[in-house]
């Protein structure tokens, strides 16, 4: 008996090369894995040592030439789709990343659907915590079905929003979506972009760790090859997060680092005003556990990130900690960290440079206003922190929840509409049917069809407000449902509009 194949997308990747790793001892044992990767030097160095693995075929090519697509989709049975054009890298090329994230989603479940196998055929997309964006205090913790909340200006999360939606809409029986959160290891040590000022000092994330990531793959793949992952696990949409070992604020975590390197007060480093208030992404998972106990793969908490951060900062770590031993030191120590910042913070993302050139959409964006950033103070520890991190303030998704799925109904879905400020214009739909699409306008006239699982475990509305803008504080005054994890953080009369970019339509 032949085993089944897998394919999996991104192998080179941080996410991906992980995922490699943790399934080598399964490949040609329990399954065989055909790896599509891009035709470059540091692709081919990587696996060089792999090329004649049993089980293994290696393909060079790319995921928006659909004759490589199609081929592998034709020679396998499951694909782990981990490729991704990604932050900050995205933030800077934002038709690359429609491009390559949806792009290659689409070719990928259109290969399938061509292939008459959207029966049989599994399909695994990795998605992303910013997708629901924004989570500031005090609406943290968050859950699938939440609202979709792409932060203004972060189009890979537009890119992955709209090729989630592709595939929950794509008709294959076998699909799921793992929304990923923030990946800790070597590779986000090493991250040196703007972007890391976007990261709000009272911002929360329930990481993961590359190696749990990558588990979390290659425990999927074994399960289903040796047939213990349940039906039940197909056709959903789940977060990926570390557990409680894993959750941390940002002002908390930098304090951590700075202190392993000898600075006992943050103050020295670390300046509120460099630093945004909002608009970034991140929270605490309330069901992240739901695919811990599918998975198993859960190992590492925050101290695997500090060690992979003290590594890469090298030998230097103990010239920090004795120059902060001497009177005065901790200061000195501080100001030269603060000198590396100074490229990053003046650049095309740099928070420094929205302030200095009056970028007042970016200004509104990522503080409120200029007042608000004007009254935030010099220090840190002068800060309001947040301090209640295990309040929960819970998000209504708009219906019984307590119903079983199979008893789910129209009147239940035009609650759901009437919840998001729209309507279900449909009359009828089979009970307990939550894949079939029913037809619906939102509060401004749009008329889309989408099926309950899109809408109520995903959290999607109307595509055609999602891809022309970022149109928040006008929707939140005619969404009840949207409101919740709008309100909660911005004043009532923000009502700026964000004209985007690009959107899938233009793929």
């Amino acid at each position: 008996m032949s085993l089944p194949t897998m394919f999996m997308t991104g192998a080179g990747g941080n996410m991906g090369f992980e995922s490699f790793k943790a399934m080598a001892d399964d490949i040609g044992n329990k399954y065989d894995l055909i790896v599509l990767l891009r035709d470059s030097d540091k692709n081919h160095k990587l696996f060089e040592p792999y090329k004649n693995r049993k089980g293994l075929y290696i393909r060079y090519g790319d995921l928006l030439n659909k004759e490589d697509v199609a081929e592998c989709i034709q020679r396998s049975d499951m694909c782990l789709h981990i490729a991704a054009y990604v932050s900050p890298f995205a933030d800077y090329y934002p038709k690359k990343a429609m491009r390559n994230n949806y792009g290659s989603t689409k070719n990928l479940i259109d290969a399938i659907v061509e292939q008459d196998k959207a029966e049989r055929y599994k399909f695994v997309y990795i998605g992303t915590v910013a997708e629901t964006g924004d989570r500031m205090p005090p609406i943290h913790w968050g859950r699938v079905g939440d609202p979709i909340k792409p932060s203004m200006f972060d189009y890979y999360a537009v890119s992955k929003i709209a090729a989630e939606r592709y595939v929950i809409e794509s008709g294959l029986k076998y699909w799921v979506s793992l929304r990923q959160t923030g990946i800790i290891g070597p590779h986000m040590a090493k991250i040196r972009d703007a972007i890391q000022f976007h990261n709000c000092l009272d911002n929360v994330l329930e990481y993961c760790s590359d190696r749990d990531s990558g588990r979390a793959m290659a425990h999927l793949c074994r399960y289903d090859a040796e047939g213990q992952l349940p039906e039940a696990f197909w056709g959903h949409i789940y977060n990926i997060g570390g557990g409680k070992s894993c959750r941390i604020d940002t002002y908390s975590m930098y304090k951590i680092l700075y202190k392993k390197l000898g600075i006992e007060n943050a103050d020295y480093v670390i300046e509120p005003k460099v630093n945004a208030t909002r608009n970034f992404h991140g929270q605490y998972y309330l069901d992240s556990d739901k695919l811990e106990n599918y998975l198993h793969f859960r190992s590492d908490s925050m101290e695997y990130f500090y060690d992979a951060y003290l590594k890469e900062v090298g030998p230097a770590r103990f010239f920090a900690r004795l120059i902060c031993r001497l009177p005065g030191g901790q200061k000195l120590m501080g100001e030269i960290i603060k000198s590396t910042f100074n490229r990053l913070l003046d650049s095309e993302h740099g928070t420094r440079r929205f302030i200095k050139e009056n970028m007042e959409d970016h200004i509104d964006a990522y503080w409120g206003s200029r007042k608000n950033y004007e009254a935030l103070p010099d220090k840190a520890s002068e800060m309001d922190h947040f301090t209640d991190w295990d309040k929960v303030v819970h998000i209504d998704h708009g219906y019984d929840e307590d119903k079983p799925e199979s008893e789910l109904d129209i009147d239940d879905m035009k609650k759901a509409a009437r919840f998001r400020g729209g309507e279900c214009l449909s009359d009828k739909m089979n009970t307990g049917d939550w894949n079939s699409k029913l037809e619906f306008s939102c509060a401004f006239g749009h008329r889309f069809k989408a099926s309950p699982r899109l809408i109520l475990e995903g959290g999607h509305w109307c595509p055609e407000c999602e891809a022309k803008s970022w149109n928040y504080g006008r929707r939140a005054k005619v969404d009840p449902f949207f409101a919740q994890v709008w309100n909660p953080l911005h004043d009532e009369n923000e009502l700026r509009e964000y004209p985007k970019l690009v959107s899938e339509e233009d793929i």
